[in-house]
């Protein structure tokens, strides 16, 4: 189970940080957004923490207070699950 843990971790993570980065780059050209919807999917499917990055990485969506609380908060259930399914 482990090996699998390890590797959902970091595939949700790097695509949660790459779909983050994309979405900053489609609003700087004005493009079509990804749905706030997703982000949030993919935060709580594990990908809370490649959200995280992003957000202060790429300053994405630091001023949306529904970021700010919530993904901090998925962060916390993420670290939760993650640490209930180690063990």
């Amino acid at each position: 189970m482990r090996p699998a843990l390890i590797v959902w971790f970091i595939f949700i993570n790097a695509v949660a940080y790459l779909v983050m980065s994309d979405d900053k780059r489609r609003a700087r050209l004005g493009r079509d957004r990804v749905p706030e919807r997703t982000l949030f999917l993919l935060a709580a499917i594990g990908g809370a923490l490649g959200v995280w990055i992003a957000m202060y990485r790429k300053r994405h969506k630091t001023r949306h207070l529904s970021f700010k609380v919530g993904v901090p908060l998925l962060l916390v259930v993420n670290v939760a699950l993650y640490t209930y399914f180690w063990g």
